[in-house]
């Protein structure tokens, strides 16, 4: 019998390409430093979502393009509030004992994208456990009142639902073009990554069963990568996601929101090999690929649905 194969970790890059992170204090590479806008680009939007009491994951989840999209007058909505029931080692959203859900908020939400002009717009949430359908029925309200509203087409990031399929129906049912679910990592690293509360096969189970139930419905998965897979790790991941016939793939660097709390980097990718990575992931059959340091679930997000 052959011994278990190791994993071999990849080397992290030279210091000397590096420059101090005002997230982390991690050094990062220099192909990881982004010019900020001149003047406040993002003030609409920003002030937009303080009217209508809305968050937005691009705030609570310190995305690194919050400015270039807010500039664009586009944001990606968070629902069923600010507090999330789960623990993930990566994540920077606040966990612990939510609210109640607002009886409104699709009707806010509704307006914001009207407001903005919006085309294609994105909701995802924090995970509430806490509640018997995950929120399901409340994903179902608001794409149903922003589609009634602006006649925007639908993309939906949304949480395992615990392995819910009657909960994955009840939003399905709404009929969002696009259903998201991230994989965020490997196999080995799932628990590590996503905490105890999370499994594999789950979010495979999620994804298979979304086609399922509406052939239609493009599907879409993201990893974050990093945080100490190796290559044959992600293509095996990859191709479970060809698998069950995943449209669309993301791919970006994993960035540590804070050096005392999160998952620390195991290391940063060039850019370089996040255009090899894609380039073989089209290869295995996704319809649409981004992949790069900066690219996040959202990125781009209209072209991409756009483009199918």
């Amino acid at each position: 019998m052959e011994p278990a194969k190791q994993p071999v970790e990849l080397p992290i890059i030279d210091a000397s390409d590096d420059i101090p992170s005002p997230d982390s204090g991690r050094r990062l590479p220099r192909w990881l430093k982004r010019n900020v806008p001149k003047g406040d680009p993002g003030h609409k939007t920003t002030q937009l979502m303080k009217e209508l009491g809305l968050e937005t994951v691009c705030e609570e989840a310190k995305c690194p393009n919050r400015m270039e999209c807010y500039s664009q007058q586009t944001a990606t909505f968070m629902i069923l509030g600010a507090v999330c029931t789960r623990a993930c080692s990566f994540c920077s959203v606040s966990r612990g004992t939510p609210q109640a859900l607002s009886d409104d908020e699709p009707e806010r939400l509704a307006e914001a994208a009207f407001r903005l002009g919006l085309k294609h717009v994105v909701i995802t949430s924090v995970t509430r456990d806490d509640l018997p359908d995950g929120g399901a029925d409340h994903y179902f309200r608001c794409i149903e009142a922003v589609r009634a509203r602006t006649g925007a087409t639908i993309e939906v990031l949304t949480p395992d639902f615990i392995d819910s399929r009657e909960a994955l129906a009840r939003v399905l049912e709404a009929k969002p073009e696009v259903f998201n679910h991230n994989t965020e990592t490997v196999p080995r690293l799932y628990r590590r990554v996503r905490g105890p509360k999370s499994e594999y096969r789950w979010t495979l189970e999620l994804l298979r069963r979304v086609k399922e139930i509406a052939p239609n419905t493009k599907t879409k998965s993201g990893l974050m990568l990093g945080v100490g897979e190796t290559r044959e790790e992600l293509l095996d991941t990859l191709a479970d996601l060809r698998e069950v016939n995943v449209d669309f793939l993301t791919l970006g660097q994993y960035l540590q929101p804070d050096q005392k709390k999160y998952l620390p980097v195991v290391r940063y990718l060039r850019p370089e090999e996040f255009e090899e990575l894609g380039q073989q992931a089209k290869a295995m059959g996704f319809v649409k690929v981004a992949s790069g340091p900066f690219v996040r679930s959202s990125y781009h997000a209209r072209d991409m649905a756009e483009s199918f």
